[in-house]
């Protein structure tokens, strides 16, 4: 028999960090890994909405590396310590460089700020996009609030953000979708 989903634990608005630490469920940092698995789910979907088999890839190993985020947000930093926790490393980073790098050498120079749309994918990514920063805002709160948040989770996911833009363009490109550009109105 499989075990329960539920443990009514968490029915009076309590929820415990790992380690065991119990903190309110509107906790800075649950809501801030929350986030992060919110981002997570968007990453999945869009990696089910296209085709390009190199970008699917990547996605599962960001998928991966926000599972790390999210445990390293998740932890009591007063017991992580004594606790194997999976770590991010600058090589997680740099892999999101080479990628935006890569894509960016087949895309045509921007030339505008463009808007979000034209095809399901693209305006997922930048969905996506957009809980990312979100993910980032939290990450610094937590950093102002003196909460620790590991310095290297607040630059991958700074950079994350950046190859989300980058692939929502590239998604574009491959699927022979027009950019959006912005044209501001001038009244």
């Amino acid at each position: 028999m499989a075990a329960k989903i539920y443990t009514k634990t968490g029915d009076l608005g309590t929820t415990s960090l790992i380690g065991g630490t119990k903190v309110p469920k509107n906790h800075l940092r649950i809501e801030t890994y929350g986030t992060v698995d919110e981002l997570n789910s968007y990453i999945g979907l869009v990696s089910d909405l296209i085709q390009d088999a190199h970008s699917k890839i990547i996605l599962k190993e960001i998928q991966d590396r926000l599972f790390t985020v999210g445990s390293s947000l998740a932890c009591d930093p007063d017991k992580e310590p004594l606790m194997k926790i999976p770590d991010l490393k600058e090589d997680d980073v740099v892999l999101l460089e080479k990628e935006i790098d890569r894509m960016n050498e087949m895309l045509p120079a921007m030339k505008h700020f463009i808007l979000p749309g034209g095809h399901v994918a693209v305006s997922t990514t930048h969905v996506a996009r957009c809980i990312c920063r979100r993910a980032e805002r939290l990450c610094v709160n937590m950093q102002v609030h003196e909460l620790f948040v590991e310095p290297l989770v607040i630059k991958y996911i700074n950079r994350l953000s950046d190859y989300l833009f980058v692939l929502s363009r590239y998604i574009g490109y491959q699927l022979h979708v027009q950019e959006i550009a912005w044209k501001p109105r001038i009244n």
